[in-house]
């Protein structure tokens, strides 16, 4: 008895630290990259997007080459470094690309995040692909 009672009390802990992590993603983080300025956010709706130079591409509907788009993003924090998808779908046809990402937190307001090209999750952090993001107030 005792052992399912420990069960009981454990499972929905375990499953509100998955969900708190999911939420330490939303916000707007800045970054600098070749020194460009940019932004990366994610909404607690689950869209997220890109800022740089003023324009926005992502979101719940933006435009690109002519077509309507949004972003959304699916992020698993059981791996380590976390896995985060960014999804691109084309509104009429549904086309989907994913950017497959990782992330790894320095702190609540620091974290490291890399993307990967041609479907190519990165598995490290290096020069090439990553970025530090501050998460801005």
């Amino acid at each position: 008895m005792k052992k399912f009672l420990i069960v009981l009390f454990v499972i929905p802990l375990l499953s509100m630290t998955v969900e708190n992590d999911k939420t330490k993603f939303i916000g707007k983080w800045i970054g600098e990259d070749n020194k460009d300025i940019g932004y990366l956010s994610f909404d607690s709706k689950g869209f997220a997007y890109f800022e740089t130079q003023g324009q926005i591409m992502g979101g719940e509907e933006f435009v690109l080459n002519g077509k309507k788009g949004s972003m959304t993003y699916e992020i698993n924090p059981t791996t380590n470094p976390i896995q985060v998808d960014l999804i691109l779908t084309l509104i009429e046809s549904k086309e989907q690309k994913k950017l497959l990402c990782i992330a790894n937190f320095i702190d609540d307001n620091t974290m490291e995040f890399a993307i990967g090209f041609e479907g190519i999750r990165p598995t490290e952090f290096d020069s090439e692909n990553s970025i530090l993001l501050k998460r801005q107030k």
